[in-house]
């Protein structure tokens, strides 16, 4: 018989589990962790800010030389309808010489609303007077009277005694306080552009807008200031254009574009064409009458 085979000692055959350990064991090294830094953001082009809008040239005053045959000139070549009403019309002139200041025509200007011409000249005369009476200097001229606290210093009763009605009085007063404390003054009225003067003086208790459009005309002369609110010039552009319906501010305005800029002018021919059209129609009655 064959010698059997010699069997392993248990003690030499590693156990199962130790082999299936060595086998899955996953070697480890140790890694340094290395921050990364936050990325830099991409450099971009410095955009410069849009250019601000050309500001529309200043155009001198009216009442500077040669400014009114300049208007003139422009309004006859942009509106032939126009042109015949300057034709048969003497041009218009505006005080070469310094104007009131801006508190004396304001306050005039808020003398006059609603008034016929001729009552608001007669309450305007004794409104100086008044003033020149209280005025500590007797030598004093009656515009250099008209200030803030020559005003203030009247009472309401004071200025009734004139013809000034109760809510006029208020209205002065009001005026004289914004002017005393600072928050208007000549100077600065002088150099608002036409938003400005809206925003500011409209502020003021009975001051509106055709108020300050009828003081940038006549007392600043400004050239290009369209008062579509006015009355008369709202008739006479119907007249002028023959529209059946009285033209509303915005039709006004759209109508008036050419003459810019010296609507100014083109708004004071309004006002003579409808009076032009008065003494016509009131001639053509007497004539009937006779």
């Amino acid at each position: 018989m064959g010698r059997p085979a010699r069997s392993r000692s248990p003690a030499t055959v590693p156990p199962p589990a130790a082999t299936e350990l060595r086998s899955t064991r996953i070697p480890f090294r140790s890694r340094k962790i290395v921050k990364t830094p936050p990325a830099k953001p991409l450099a971009t082009a410095a955009v410069a800010p849009p250019a601000p809008a050309p500001l529309p040239p200043v155009l001198p005053a009216l009442s500077s030389p040669g400014e009114i045959a300049s208007a003139l000139r422009h309004l006859q070549a942009a509106d032939p309808l126009l042109s015949a009403v300057i034709a048969s019309t003497e041009a218009p002139t505006f005080a070469a010489s310094p104007s009131l200041p801006a508190f004396h025509s304001l306050a005039r200007s808020i003398l006059y609303q609603q008034l016929a011409t001729s009552a608001a000249d007669a309450i305007y005369a004794r409104f100086l007077a008044l003033l020149r009476s209280a005025s500590a200097a007797a030598s004093a001229a009656a515009s250099d009277a008209v200030t803030p606290a020559a005003v203030l210093a009247l009472a309401a009763a004071d200025l009734r005694t004139i013809g000034v009605s109760g809510r006029k009085a208020s209205y002065l007063h009001d005026l004289a306080t914004r002017f005393a404390a600072g928050e208007l003054y000549d100077c600065a009225v002088a150099a608002m552009d036409e938003s400005a003067l809206l925003a500011e003086l409209t502020k003021v208790k009975g001051v509106g807008e055709w108020t300050v459009h009828m003081f940038m005309i006549f007392s600043l002369h400004r050239p290009d200031v369209l008062p579509c609110g006015d009355l008369g010039v709202r008739k006479g552009v119907q007249e002028l254009y023959k529209l059946k319906a009285l033209p509303k501010p915005e039709e006004l305005a759209a109508l008036c574009e050419r003459w810019r800029p010296y609507r100014s002018v083109g708004a004071w021919y309004m006002w003579r064409l409808m009076e032009s059209k008065s003494a016509a129609a009131k001639k053509k009655k007497g004539n009937a009458s006779s």
